[in-house]
């Protein structure tokens, strides 16, 4: 019977880790369909070649500074338990890859290839798993500090703040530190609207991640036995609550209608397992507003280019959902329990100031030393020509 639960629980997280591997395709096909045609292929190619680079990153390195796990070991110990161990990297690593590819939203149209590359080294090396440790391995004694404290350790089930909240707030210095890009913003105070190249493309994306986000949460419990279906129903919840909302506020604006399922889900990933499905409902409605709101201020009001809307998205959502986890996860509010908002904030707290601190750190030494940026004839000319030398759809067939 043991063996049979091993293999089982190897199976249950190699599923989720397949399933959010296949949310990278959500995230490619999101901004292949919000960037202009100019920019297409380099967003597909960022995406897989940042999971590449993530991948050899977070096994040499990143998983170690997390977990203290290290791999440099013979084979026969890494198939002990069915290879559980390297399966839950695996189902981790879909996790980490997945800062790189947020941040990728934000900087589109305008960052230079190889300098990003390097950036995505640093991120999931060192950055994200510090954080995660701190989280979720009971690193420097933080979580049993803030238990002391408030009676609770700090709560997120499956990366509101650890994964999204973080990922938008590194992705904040490093679009400021970019700027915007080149005449979007007149000098005369008009706004160059840059419309979605692909609505398609973009719904695709949206509907690729939501599906796999039901990986990204369920399997979170990493174990067969501890699978919750309470879980997935409240990711369901938050997605529809986060559409809905998204489509009163965005006014049938179809970016913001399939923006706004992933805010909904954003948020619930900390509480998912806590949340009683109506609290859920409502996590996801306040999250599709927050983005709506935020994704408008920032673009139109603060003149801020992020290009996808990755800091409301994933920063602001992800911090909300934080928060929300200790509002909505307790008896009193219909969720399970054992949980508390101070808890929430210090630790939702302590996500953000980390991410914002090692996103200027590396985007700001990337910046001084190599440049981050395309120069303007490049960027006019688009990322596919200057990087990739050919476009997603050539205007013509060669004549030989």
């Amino acid at each position: 019977m043991e063996a049979l639960k091993q293999g089982a629980d190897t199976l249950f997280i190699l599923l989720g880790a397949i399933m959010v591997l296949a949310m990278h395709a959500g995230f490619a096909f999101l901004e292949l369909g919000t960037v202009r045609r100019k920019n297409q292929v380099n967003a597909l190619v960022k995406i897989l070649v940042d999971f590449s680079v993530s991948t050899v990153v977070y096994f040499l390195v990143g998983y170690s500074v997390a977990y203290g796990t290290n791999f440099l070991i013979g084979a026969e110990q890494l198939a002990a338990k069915n290879g559980y161990e390297l399966v839950k990297f695996f189902f981790l690593l879909t996790f980490a890859a997945a800062i790189p590819a947020i941040i990728s939203g934000g900087i589109a149209e305008r960052a230079r290839f190889w300098p990003q590359l390097l950036a995505t080294a640093l991120v999931v090396g060192v950055v994200y798993p510090f954080f995660e440790g701190i989280a979720w391995n009971q690193h420097f004694g933080i979580q049993a500090w803030i238990k002391e404290l408030t009676g609770d350790e700090f709560h997120d089930f499956a990366g509101s703040v650890v994964v999204h909240a973080v990922g938008g707030w590194i992705a904040l210095p490093a679009v400021l530190l970019l700027g915007a890009r080149y005449n979007r913003y007149r000098k005369d105070g008009a706004i160059s609207a840059h419309p979605p190249s692909s609505i398609p493309f973009l719904a695709l994306g949206a509907w690729i991640l939501i599906v796999g986000w039901f990986g990204f949460n369920v399997m979170s419990a990493q174990m067969l036995d501890k699978i919750s279906g309470l879980v997935a129903v409240n990711s369901l919840m938050a997605m529809v609550g986060g559409t809905l909302v998204a489509l009163l506020m965005g006014k049938n604006d179809p970016g913001f209608v399939h923006n706004g399922p992933l805010a909904g889900l954003v948020a619930v990933c900390a509480g998912s397992d806590l949340m009683h499905p109506l609290g859920a409902l409502v996590v996801g409605g306040v999250a599709g507003a927050i983005f709506v709101v935020m994704f408008t201020l920032t673009q139109n009001k603060w003149k801020v280019d992020d290009v996808l809307g990755v800091w409301p998205l994933h920063g602001l959502c992800g911090t909300w959902g934080g928060i929300a986890a200790g509002i909505f996860g307790t008896q009193a509010m219909g969720g399970l329990g054992g949980i508390n908002l101070t808890a929430q904030l210090i630790g939702t707290a302590m996500g953000v100031a980390w991410a914002l601190v090692g996103g200027l750190a590396v985007y700001g030494t990337l910046k001084v030393t190599m440049g981050l940026r395309l120069s303007q004839e490049e960027e006019f000319d688009g990322a596919d020509l200057a990087i990739h030398n050919i476009s997603a759809t050539p205007e013509r067939e060669v004549n030989w």
